[in-house]
């Protein structure tokens, strides 16, 4: 909730997420969908990107057919400045499970192009993404940071008027991003887009 902007206490909804996370892990065992989820609640959280990683692949490694762990690992790829593996991993995922949550996969793909500096290809995805979770507070930042990246401020600008309704915080502080030029490329773009930056 806090990262897709629905929180209203952001920082609380974080705190509860590593703990539980972490409750959750004392009793995980082998289970591959708990070391899975709590991988990617802790990476996104701003845990220990490594360890988050290493919990993913062990999740990966006991059950290989886990499709929103393939899922989970494409965050956790992102969030480590991986943009070409985290694309692989969300396309694994879809293969392993068409009904995934595919608004997700498609913005972990765009984002992955958008972070490769692949432009075009990221527009695409978002709006794949979009198409299926028009509400959905992530997408619309990327969507409206890449348009401005693109140089389409007037669409940015629109985006960023549809945001201003779904939540209060249009530019976020994104710190999950843990590559430092990946994070400073979107914000510059959204803060653009939003008029915090000329």
């Amino acid at each position: 909730m806090a990262i897709a902007g629905w929180s209203e206490d952001a920082d609380a909804d974080e705190r509860d997420s590593v703990e539980l996370a972490r409750r959750a892990l004392g009793s995980a065992g082998g289970d591959a969908v708990v070391l899975g989820r709590a991988a990617y609640a802790l990476g996104c959280m701003g845990e220990d990107i490594g360890a988050a990683i290493a919990l993913i692949d062990r999740s990966l490694a006991l059950n290989p057919s886990f499709a929103s762990g393939w899922l989970n690992s494409g965050w956790l790829r992102l969030w480590a400045g991986q943009p070409d593996l985290a694309i692989e991993h969300f396309e694994n995922g879809i293969r392993l499970n068409p009904r995934a949550f595919v608004a997700g996969a498609f913005l972990g793909i765009g984002v992955g192009h958008f972070f490769a500096r692949r432009l075009d290809e990221a527009e695409a995805m978002m709006l794949l993404s979009l198409q299926e979770m028009p509400a959905w507070v992530p997408p619309n930042r990327f969507l409206a940071s890449c348009y401005a990246q693109m140089g389409r401020l007037d669409e940015a600008r629109e985006i960023v008027n549809r945001l201003r309704s779904m939540t209060p915080v249009v530019v976020p502080t994104a710190m999950h991003w843990r590559n430092s030029e990946h994070r400073e490329f979107y914000l510059k773009g959204l803060r653009l887009a939003a008029g915090e930056e000329t």
